[in-house]
């Protein structure tokens, strides 16, 4: 547009950005998308999505170089050959630790909406209603009846595949048909069911995986290569589903390489006025003009924008007058659960590559249970027979060891708890003065951990995943804990959450900065609790919700 004047600016291009791009542009407003990194095309830059794995170089595992030059990617299984240009050179975006914490970022076009695992639920009634009941942090200040149209208008449109189960804890939507579990998947949630008399369930995970063929994109392949990018569209992602429904409209601009350094405020008319930009590849300082921001860079980084803004003002940035912008972070603490093996099915064999397992609904803290700890967990997991890559112990070598790694191995069942972690407020990022990037921008400092309330929930995580397979016939059934740190379970929240009262939040109920109304944050970062399922369903509701909302204050004259 001329002189870089927009109705609206999107600052990032990931699950939220990507929806606000589509939202606002299909309302008729002339949007500009900043994305920090470089551009993916949908299929033409899916480089990796078709390869087997002996065509990498080093069969997609880790190399020695590798390890050294991403010393945080290394810590856990996003470092393969196949997905290590997905995530952000460490290097260049380097961020300090005070306390441990493993920050995977995308800094991409599609964001992590080309890597994100696509379990897609909806929270329930009792994840807005808990802080103000517990006395936890603040209270939400919207419930489940608001945010449930978005859920349904959302849904139809990405394309979430499961399984109307009827439950309170687990609210069902707009599925498209859900895959099948396996035998052993089957048998185990049958008796599983049977043995708890329906207090607890297993069924199908609920992902964006579309099933049948929708808005132009082919139905999953059963291919399980999904964070390599599907050249088929089949799960949602930025490039497959909302960017070519934003530039279908002709009123989206999509600019990469634009690093988002600040909002501009104008203290006169307490409202934003748009936003300076660094060309990532230039250094270029660039200003765009705006009616309305919407800034979904992520959680932190979303929370890096407004600490770097109107300092001029409040010195901790746009959004700190009430000292919680860069508290209360939250993550899902997991890697702990059971498995073991499974007897009597050795006739029985998988075919395809389904690209989801089983989910365990929350059981603990509902209803009449009452444990020593406050929230609750699901699990996720799986059975599966083992292949070609395990031992077999009685054989070594010869024409006997290779005839049996060509039939199938044992059965064997595991699942992995995902548990709720409060929002603390000493759980905090700032701003380093010490540390800069590539660009001389400062760097995000970390200071989180998990505490005694989540401490005690990983133990029952763990003894409950044993007895419930231990109940449902399983062999062998060991329980297991990897050890987790913050940040590992890729969904940080919190930093800047949603309240009721501009004085203990940083945004009101419809995702508007306080200090700034003109000023909207829908990722992780607006987050006032977590519940224990996966975020991402709740922030594409939230911001088309909130979208919706900006038009009509827009066309109001009110913002």
């Amino acid at each position: 547009m001329a002189d870089n004047i927009y109705d609206a600016i999107v600052v990032g291009s990931g699950i939220s950005g990507g929806w606000a791009a589509k939202e606002l542009s299909e309302k008729g407003l002339k949007v500009i998308m900043l994305e920090r990194g470089r551009n993916i095309e949908h299929v033409k830059d899916y480089v990796n999505a078709n390869k087997e794995i002996w065509e990498f170089p080093h069969r997609n595992v880790r190399t020695q170089q590798m390890i050294k030059d991403h010393p945080v990617l290394k810590r856990d299984y996003p470092l393969q050959e196949a997905v290590v240009d997905l995530f952000a050179n460490e290097k260049d975006c380097p961020y300090t630790e005070t306390k441990r914490f493993d920050w995977f970022r995308g800094y991409h076009v599609g964001g992590r909406s080309l890597m994100w695992g696509r379990h897609s639920y909806r929270w329930n009634k009792w994840d807005f209603e808990a802080n103000a009941k517990e006395g936890i942090a603040v209270d939400w200040p919207i419930r489940y009846d608001d945010l449930a149209p978005w859920y349904s208008y959302v849904e139809k449109f990405a394309g979430i595949q499961g399984t109307k189960e009827g439950l309170e804890v687990l609210p069902d939507g707009e599925f498209m048909p859900g895959m099948e579990l396996n035998v052993v998947e089957k048998d185990v949630a049958k008796r599983i069911r049977e043995h708890y008399k329906n207090s607890r369930h297993m069924f199908v995970g609920r992902t964006a995986n579309i099933t049948q063929n929708h808005e132009g994109r082919v139905a999953c392949q059963y291919r399980d290569r999904c964070w390599r990018g599907c050249p088929f569209g089949a799960y949602f992602s930025t490039q497959s589903s909302t960017l070519p429904a934003a530039m279908k409209t002709g009123n989206l601009t999509l600019r990469p390489f634009s690093i988002v350094k600040r909002v501009l405020y104008d203290k006169d008319k307490k409202r934003a006025t748009g936003v300076e930009i660094i060309d990532a590849e230039t250094n270029q300082t660039i200003e765009y003009k705006s009616k309305i921001v919407f800034i979904c860079a992520s959680a932190f980084n979303s929370s890096w924008v407004l600490m770097n803004s109107a300092t001029d003002i409040w010195p901790g940035g746009l959004g700190s007058s009430s000292n919680e912008l860069g508290h209360n972070v939250m993550d899902h603490h997991f890697r702990c659960g059971a498995g073991g093996k499974v007897e009597g099915y050795d006739d029985k064999y998988e075919y395809g590559r389904k690209p989801v397992g089983v989910y365990v609904p929350r059981f603990r803290n509902i209803y009449d249970d009452k444990r020593d700890y406050l929230r609750g967990f699901g699990y996720q997991g799986g059975a599966s027979r083992s292949g070609w890559g395990r031992e077999v112990a009685e054989l070594s070598i010869g024409s006997e060891y290779k005839e049996m790694l060509c039939e199938p191995g044992d059965w064997s069942i595991g699942i992995t708890a995902f548990g709720e972690m409060l929002p603390y407020h000493e759980n905090t990022i700032s701003l380093d003065p010490d540390k800069k990037d590539k660009w001389g921008l400062p760097v995000l400092k970390m200071d989180v951990e998990i505490k005694d309330n989540e401490k005690k929930m990983r133990k029952d995580m763990m003894e409950d995943a044993k007895e419930m397979l231990e109940a449902a016939g399983v062999k062998e059934v060991t329980t297991n804990d990897s050890g987790y740190s913050p940040g590992m379970g890729i969904h940080e929240m919190g930093t800047a959450r949603m309240g009721r009262d501009p004085k203990t939040s940083v945004l009101n109920g419809n995702n508007q900065v306080w200090d700034a109304p003109n000023v909207f944050v829908t990722d992780g970062a607006c987050m006032t609790s977590a519940s224990c399922v996966n975020p991402s369903l709740t922030y594409m509701a939230l911001t088309a919700r909130a979208a919706d909302f900006a038009v009509n204050e827009l066309k109001k004259g009110n913002l």
